[in-house]
């Protein structure tokens, strides 16, 4: 199996502050991740000054949306510094946008993929600007039925960008999800219906929803972390800590040896064994030379060296004894 990309999502749990923001770089790449992903947006130009806080926004302190995401605002200038500590930290940097506006520093930054976050799965101007970019894309899948979904595939082909070069990411977007809610098997479909790379973008607080994930065919898993979750901000109770996500890290990575390809052979470690442990034709009695073979004087036993397979029983039976056997001898 090919190795699973494995995102950490820092999304905007640094809290707007710079510092915070890179040490979530240094400790997603002690972690184990491929990939540390940013949220780029502009708080004035993603929501109007009225817009209430989602559900599992509400632990926070502030009024609406604008005065959260104001506050977890970082600039370009701030994003630049990240994009360069990842280079030096060999970690891929990338970001969800939310408008065409941010979109110049995906292009600034030479960004190898972008994603789009689910809540812009309807975003027409967005889809097809970054569908016109030419870069790797990351779908997720959110709030969406299939009909929404082929829509904005479409539109991003249309615009640009080759199917191979998009991965969809099936996504529940509540924080954390129920577990009734995770629907895996949406994998398979998506994978049979787009004919693309699927992944999963997990919500849950369990880190055994990403692997189950990755045994129903998901090649991209990208999951939230946090420093701390007691921290103030909209994500950090539904986010993974840093112990917790290595140990998803470690769980995936022996799931991807375990899972194999999707063929039956016989392996090169169990292949010794079977001279071990399969029976094979022998003498249940003292046999003469010319007498015949049959049920009344041959049986099957593990001779620990092989033998004749009872499966040539058919064409054994009937036939003349070569030589003389003694009781348990191999046929």
């Amino acid at each position: 199996m090919s190795k699973t990309l494995i995102i950490a999502e820092a999304g905007v749990n640094h809290n707007g502050n710079l510092k915070l923001a890179k040490k979530l770089i240094s400790v997603a790449k002690k972690m184990g991740a491929d990939v540390i992903k940013f949220q780029i947006f502009k708080a004035d130009k993603l929501t109007t000054a009225y817009t209430p806080k989602a559900n599992y926004q509400r632990n926070s302190k502030f009024k609406n949306q604008f005065e959260m995401l104001k506050k977890l605002e970082l600039s370009e200038n701030d994003f630049s510094k990240l994009y360069e500590m990842c280079k030096r930290k060999k970690i891929e940097f990338s970001a969800s946008f939310f408008n065409i506006d941010d979109l110049s520093l995906a292009t600034k930054l030479n960004l190898k993929r972008i994603k789009i976050p689910s809540g812009e799965i309807t975003n027409y101007p967005l889809l097809k600007k970054v569908g016109s970019l030419g870069k790797k894309i990351i779908l997720s899948t959110g709030m969406s039925n299939l009909e929404e979904i082929r829509k904005a595939f479409d539109l991003i082909v249309r615009s640009g960008t080759k199917r191979k070069n998009i991965s969809l990411l099936h996504c529940n977007t509540e924080y954390p999800t129920p577990l009734k809610d995770v629907n895996l098997r949406a994998i398979k479909k998506l994978r049979k219906i787009f004919k693309t790379e699927v992944g999963y973008s997990d919500h849950t607080v369990s880190i055994e929803t990403p692997i189950a994930a990755i045994a129903l065919g998901a090649k991209i898993v990208e999951k939230h972390f946090t420093l701390n979750r007691n921290l103030k901000g909209p994500d950090h109770q539904s986010s993974l800590t840093p112990k917790e996500f290595k140990n998803m890290v470690v769980s995936i990575r022996k799931t991807e040896k375990l899972i194999g390809i999707e063929d039956k052979f016989v392996s090169n470690s169990e292949r010794k064994n079977i001279i071990k442990c399969r029976q094979y034709l022998v003498a249940s009695k003292f046999i003469l030379k010319n007498e015949t073979l049959g049920n009344h004087n041959v049986y099957t036993k593990r001779t620990g060296t092989g033998g004749i397979s009872p499966m040539r029983i058919p064409n054994l039976y009937g036939k003349k004894a070569k030589k003389n056997y003694k009781k348990d001898e191999k046929i």
